[in-house]
């Protein structure tokens, strides 16, 4: 499964995935290096013997188009494309977690930006109205039994959103 920003152990998830990606990029590099200067993969120090051979057999396949490298140019760019998306993912998830919550009023309503839950959440004295309710749900917010309030992820959309229904109706 993936990686949701609102885990609580998503900075360590991604940290370790982002450890793993870095680390493969630098085998592919030293592997494709020994492959350049050898022209073959026996002995290559990067791998077993058993990941050599697969190695081997994978070239010799037809879809293996560019049998001067192990592994082509699209899987180290696609890779690097991969670490820098988890780097960003991954300072994103830090500020999240270190970003406080925020809490305002509009109409009687009480409105949560609690950043290190990656939610957006709304508090009614009463229950509102149905046509809040249906809009609210149109928007992707549910109601939490839990947290007894009207909640959605986190995101600029859903924030305008909120303070856009909330200015215009009497909540």
């Amino acid at each position: 499964g993936g990686i949701s920003a609102d885990d609580d152990l998503a900075v360590e998830k991604l940290t370790k995935k982002l450890e793993g990606l870095e680390s493969l990029q630098a085998t592919m590099k030293a592997v494709n290096a020994y492959f350049r200067k050898h022209k073959t993969l026996d002995g290559c120090p990067e791998l077993t013997p058993e990941q050599a051979e697969k190695l081997k057999a994978d070239m010799a396949q037809s879809w293996h188009l560019d049998k001067s490298k192990p592994y082509p140019a699209y899987l180290l760019s696609n890779n690097n494309a991969n670490i820098n998306r988890i780097k960003k993912r991954l300072e994103l998830a830090k500020r999240m977690k270190a970003t406080p919550e925020k809490e305002y009023t509009i109409n009687g309503a009480r409105v949560v930006e609690n950043y290190p839950e990656n939610r957006l959440q709304v508090f009614f004295d009463d229950i509102p109205a149905k046509e809040i309710r249906d809009s609210l749900k149109q928007h992707g917010f549910r109601w939490s039994r839990y947290n007894s309030c009207w909640q959605s992820y986190m995101n600029r959309r859903n924030i305008d959103f909120i303070k856009k229904l909330l200015e215009e109706t009497d909540a």
